[in-house]
């Protein structure tokens, strides 16, 4: 954890889905233990919103790349089948 946050922030770029959704694990456990300063939770919940961003991000890309996989072979393949039923 970084004193004033902005080095938190930038790390959130590079992380991968599984990393940001484990780090975000461990800050709401350190969140829900308490015993932390007001300045410490406050640090841990900005650290927390950056990294449920990073996940959201990595998931809302995959639901986009499944949407373009499931609605692309279809299309072609009905185009196929009206191409198949002109031609017979």
């Amino acid at each position: 954890m970084t004193d004033d946050g902005t080095t938190a922030a930038a790390g959130t770029g590079t992380l991968g889905y599984e990393q940001a959704r484990d780090e975000l694990i461990e800050v709401v456990r350190r969140l829900e233990a308490g015993g932390t300063s007001l300045e410490d939770s406050l640090a841990l919940w900005e650290r927390g919103e950056e990294l449920a961003k990073v996940c959201r991000h990595w998931l809302e890309g995959a639901r986009a790349r499944l949407d373009a996989a499931l609605a692309g072979p279809a299309d072609p393949g009905h185009d196929a089948g009206d191409a198949a039923a002109d031609a017979g």
